[in-house]
């Protein structure tokens, strides 16, 4: 996809389709007045018969507009002004470009930057509508036999108008991001949706690889099972045990800061297929486990888009990566291990395997002096049951880091929601046989997940993002989201600020 920015007067605008909004009230965008104007109450009169009434998902494509020279134009409902927020503005864009794709248009002038979103301003516009844009168009079906089931889309390049010629530049930047963060959530979508038996350990190590083939700012390596048993990773191990697939450790080391300045490190949960191990899952929805890797995923997506936008910071991303299946070596329900930090685990349950590979990851994170240390992970469905698809949970041992993450969910528009970490719910991981419990019981179980990962992250500045419910959908439109690839390139954008 193309896009770039431009600058013209709308009745002079030459194009296959122009896209300008049309509010519930009737009222038109400043872009849709100067058609009406132009082709003397056209549009006006189609709202008068009813034909669009604004309501949000509404189109109406119209042809041969008097006296317009371009050869379409998409009205696009856009619903109350008043009412217009930041995730209203993106089911906006998502509608228009939904709308284009069904047309099979393959250019298009787009004027819906417009819209007066309260706090938000053109750059911020422009990102929004890229993302969402790409994100709309996405297509997965490198599996079928049959290519095409869903024709690809014949949009090829969208125009955002802007008045002016003075924030060109910042226009032509928040594109820029918006397209990079665009293709690191492809990264992970496709991470995310490929079957458990194409996207080992192995494969992940391999896409790492891929990532940084050809950049000397970012170096890739990967610790096998010999290397990791060497650096005493009880607790991760535990959990391959069961598996045929050898686990790997991978680290993407992004340089692109000063020589000496602390690195922001990203681990991401990578349990490619997750079967509950001896826990065994219930059978129903069990296919979904093949996204219990989509904290990995999300952290090569970043590592992608962070080298991509070449951003001047020193970011590593860590990702420990493993299937956990039922085998006649499989951990069990009781059995003890201990952690890379020397800490003892009584494993409880073996379905709540994430927290024991994250525990080692964490603690190998400490070799890279870091300055701020953020893990991802689709670590409980305690998480889902309380924030829903809309929000990631987010935790940590540090006030001004958690605000700065919800800060960034809320500028990216990929949000998060503060959960507690108090010590009253680390007391539920009481064992009467090693330093700790796996599970801390029904109650609270995002939290108390927390609280374990809390106990291994203790000389560093730390945080916990629990994405099981907003890392991918389930239902007719099954597959992976790509979050929450936004708000971490954001809160990396952020400290990049002077």
């Amino acid at each position: 996809m193309d896009f770039k920015i431009v600058n013209s007067t709308i009745g002079k605008q030459r194009s296959a389709c122009l896209i300008v909004g049309v509010h519930e009230s009737g009222k038109l965008t400043a872009a849709a007045k100067h058609l009406d104007k132009s082709s003397q109450n056209y549009i006006s009169k189609l709202l008068k018969k009813g034909d669009i009434k604004g309501k949000p998902d509404e189109t109406l494509l119209l042809h041969a507009i008097p006296n317009s020279v371009a050869d379409r134009i998409l009205l696009v409902g856009c619903g109350k002004e008043t009412e217009l927020n930041d995730q209203q503005f993106r089911k906006i864009a998502t509608t228009a470009t939904n709308a284009l794709d069904k047309i099979g248009i393959k250019e298009c002038v787009n004027y819906l930057g417009e819209l007066k979103v309260s706090g938000r301003d053109l750059p911020w516009k422009l990102r929004q509508m890229t993302e969402a844009t790409c994100d709309a168009l996405y297509r997965f079906e490198e599996m079928k036999s049959k290519k095409n089931q869903r024709p690809p889309s014949n949009l090829k390049t969208i125009s955002f108008n802007i008045p002016g010629t003075a924030n060109r530049t910042n226009c032509r930047d928040a594109v820029k991001i918006g397209q990079a963060i665009a293709n690191g959530m492809t990264i992970t979508k496709d991470l995310g949706n490929l079957p458990g038996n194409i996207c080992t350990p192995t494969y992940l190590a391999n896409k790492a690889k891929a990532i940084g083939k050809g950049n000397s700012k970012l170096k890739i390596s990967v610790l096998d099972e010999k290397q990791m048993t060497a650096l005493k990773m009880g607790s991760f191990l535990s959990v391959t045990r069961g598996s045929r697939q050898p686990a790997k450790l991978i680290t993407l080391n992004y340089s692109g800061g000063k020589k000496n300045e602390k690195p922001v490190v990203l681990v991401g949960k990578g349990v490619t297929f997750d079967s509950g191990g001896i826990s065994i899952k219930p059978s129903p929805t069990m296919d979904e486990m093949k996204y219990d890797m989509c904290g990995a995923a999300s952290v090569l997506g970043v590592m992608a888009t962070v080298s991509e936008l070449n951003l001047p910071i020193n970011v590593v991303g860590v990702v420990p990566a493993c299937e956990n299946m039922p085998d006649g070596d499989a951990s069990k329900p009781g059995d003890i291990v201990t952690s890379m930090s020397g800490q003892t685990i009584e494993v409880l349950n073996t379905d709540a395997e994430g927290r024991l590979i994250l525990c080692d990851a964490l603690t190998y994170s400490e070799r890279f002096k870091p300055a701020i240390v953020i893990d991802i992970a689709t670590l409980t469905d305690a998480c889902v049951m309380a924030l829903g698809s809309h929000a990631t949970g987010v935790l940590g041992n540090d006030d001004d880091l958690v605000d700065d993450l919800l800060s960034a969910g809320k500028t990216s528009n990929d949000r998060g929601w503060q959960l507690p970490l108090w010590e009253e719910y680390d007391a539920q991981l009481k064992s009467n046989f090693a330093d700790m419990a796996n599970i801390g019981g029904r109650e609270g179980g995002t939290i108390t997940a927390a609280c374990f990962l809390a106990r291994f992250t203790k000389d560093y500045t730390w945080a916990h993002l629990d994405i099981a419910g907003t890392a991918w959908h389930s239902g007719a439109k099954k597959g992976g989201t790509g979050r929450p690839v936004p708000l971490l390139t954001q809160y990396l954008l952020d400290r990049c600020k002077p």
